[in-house]
């Protein structure tokens, strides 16, 4: 794959450079916050090879590349002049106005994304040592297990450093300084005092004696602070001694104001929320076990895991064990059992590949593929890898099982999940995996949808015909719609969408076979004989198109997908008409058909399956467009 071609066509499409505030990347996707969305082109970069799908949440335009997106953003940061940070903020009053959830999730995103699979190998590496002691292959005494050790434990004894760092980043402030706070929290005189319960003052005010080695809540607290404290500065002191005052006084002021204040409440904080999901767990640990079993992918869609991180952490440095991690591979390992099924049910070579990769990244607790490209596209796999995640996060989380070390929900964090409950988790990984694949292979697709299809894009086998969405929008039956013509079936058998998009774009592939002078409906003629209706809004004929831009002409091939209209369906409601979108098979009686059941619809999806009567042709179907 050329991977500056895909980078250029995916900054072309969210608009350009010039509509870009910040950019970054992190394990799967490139995260960017846009100046306007509405610039951004999101079908035409779910279209692109390599993309696998675009998500707009939490206050960040997402596109979901997979495991090279390193290699894409290369190029792209090139090309657009960005790093993988977000500081690079062209002017404030450009960005986006977000809401308080939205900050809160871009910052602990922000924060822990730089060091992620760093974080993720020193625990394995610390799992990988506690299955080595228990072989009995190392001993605590052996110069290797002290030095892997050492790497590994080491990140998380030194982890208010690295957040320092990153968090100062985030918050822009000076992240050396930042650093110098952390160090401050962690320096072994001070551990040394803490540790032993000893007290001390500062100008006889007692500092509380905490520990802060494997924190989290206490520097993010104190930067933030930080960042309140250091534009004070920057404005009191002038330019030229900025540069040596401004950290001189931030360290002096806090320093004893994180250790006697922020510290200790940051430490307060966690303990509460350690305790508080310590209380839940215990209370119900196999209730707790099914929810987070089955939302925790779709905490994952919309972005607010991430304010799962810091909690966990907390639990490790608190508790010395977080309860929740085991669940979650649980939950990671049923998508990866869905994407199985898909893979073993599917017929079309490109999805079956699609799905086969996605399985084995899954497993390795990269889940943005399957979901994305797999289970959620096609809405029943991941409803149903859901239901097997609550199952087997039942079992683990009955069983009581624990992390002993931080990092990514996977296979690979199996080591430390040893001790206490390390059977249910196995059982628990089993079970799910297992039933997201069976079930997504009996019951992952309804008897009408064709898995050969990848993008939901209309394919024409002999004798059944799928009808994608000619436009995004809200099914509601045809009865339902209000124009008695249509909600007769006189017309024929079809559905309405109430529009949520302005283009209604070609259901099937076919010849145009009508185009009403004031563009308000469209017919077509699929390859394989299926006449197609497409009309736009009710009695909007009587606005003798205005409104309305009609793209082809009669007798003009289209292909699936492709452009027919372009209407202001916000004007056209301003002016008193109902702009619901009608589909209709107008010979009908070729046919039995049968609607989909979801719902929702967008241009990817099918809303109607056609199957063979193989009878004649009847005419009494064929209503010509211009008496609609």
């Amino acid at each position: 794959m050329d991977y500056k071609v895909l980078a250029e066509n995916i900054l072309s499409g969210v608009g350009g450079k010039n509509n870009i505030n910040t950019g970054w990347h992190c394990a799967t996707r490139l995260r960017f916050k846009l100046k306007n969305d509405k610039l951004a082109d999101t079908k035409k970069i779910e279209d692109l090879d390599g993309v696998v799908t675009v998500v707009n949440s939490a206050g960040q335009y997402q596109v979901v590349i997979g495991n090279s997106v390193a290699n894409v953003f290369e190029p792209l940061a090139e090309l657009a002049g960005l790093e993988n940070t977000d500081d690079q903020i062209v002017d404030e009053k450009d960005q986006p106005k977000e809401n308080v959830l939205n900050k809160l999730i871009s910052f602990i995103s922000g924060v822990f994304t730089p060091f992620l699979g760093a974080m993720a190998g020193a625990g394995i590496l610390k799992g990988l040592l506690a299955l080595l002691l228990a072989l009995g292959w190392l001993t605590e005494k052996s110069g290797a297990y002290q030095i892997w050790y050492a790497a590994g434990d080491g990140f998380f004894y030194f982890l208010p450093i690295l957040l320092a760092f990153t968090a100062a980043k985030s918050l822009k402030v000076n992240q050396f300084v930042a650093v110098a706070l952390a160090t401050a929290l962690v320096y072994p005189t001070l551990v040394a005092i803490t540790g032993n319960s000893q007290t001390i003052d500062f100008f006889n005010i007692p500092v509380i004696p905490t520990t802060y080695t494997s924190s989290v809540i206490p520097i993010l607290l104190a930067v933030w602070v930080m960042s309140y404290i250091q534009p004070v500065l920057d404005k009191l002191f002038p330019e030229a001694i900025r540069n040596i005052f401004t950290p001189l006084f931030l360290l002096i002021i806090m320093a004893p104001l994180t250790l006697i204040v922020v510290g200790p409440l940051g430490a307060s904080v966690g303990t509460l929320l350690s305790n508080g999901i310590s209380a839940i767990y215990n209370f119900a640990p196999a209730v707790a076990g099914a929810l987070m079993g089955a939302f925790w992918q779709v905490f994952v869609i919309f972005g607010v895991h991430w304010t799962f991180v810091p909690v966990m952490m907390n639990n490790i440095g608190k508790l010395g064990y977080d309860p929740l991690l085991p669940i979650l591979s649980v939950a990671v390992v049923s998508q990866a059992g869905a994407a199985l099924g898909v893979f073993l049910k599917a017929k079309d070579a490109k999805m079956k590949s699609l799905a086969g990769s996605s399985v084995a990244t899954a497993l390795l607790g990269i889940t943005e593929p399957a979901i994305y490209g797999v289970t959620l596209k096609l809405k029943r796999p991941f409803v149903l890898a859901a239901i097997s995640g609550a199952i087997g996060g039942a079992i683990a989380g009955g069983g009581q099982a624990h992390a002993s070390s931080f990092t990514l929900p996977s296979l690979l964090a199996l080591p430390t999940y040893l001790g206490k409950g390390f059977v249910s988790v196995i059982i628990g990984l089993g079970v799910a995996f297992t039933l997201g694949t069976v079930l997504t292979y009996l019951f992952g697709f309804s008897k009408n949808t064709n898995v050969a299809t990848v993008d939901g894009k209309s394919t024409e086998k002999a004798g059944n015909h799928q009808i994608i969405a000619p436009v995004d929008g809200t099914i509601i039956p045809l009865k339902n719609v209000k124009d008695e013509v249509f909600a007769s079936e006189a017309m024929g058998q079809g559905i309405a969408i109430v529009p949520t998009s302005d283009i209604v774009k070609a259901p099937i592939t076919g010849t145009v076979s009508a185009v009403y002078p004031t563009g308000h409906a469209i017919g077509i003629i699929s390859e394989k004989g299926v006449e197609v209706l497409l009309h736009i809004g009710i009695n909007t004929v009587e606005l003798n198109g205005q409104y309305f831009k009609t793209l082809v002409k009669k007798n003009q091939k289209v292909t699936v997908d492709e452009p027919l209209v372009e209407f202001d369906r916000q004007a056209i409601s301003d002016a008193g008409y109902d702009t619901t979108v009608m589909l209709i098979i107008t010979n009908t009686p070729n046919y039995d058909i049968s609607v989909t059941d979801n719902t929702l619809a967008t241009d990817r999806d099918w809303v109607l399956n056609l199957t063979d009567r193989h009878i004649e042709t009847s005419n009494d179907y064929k209503g010509e467009v211009q008496h609609v």
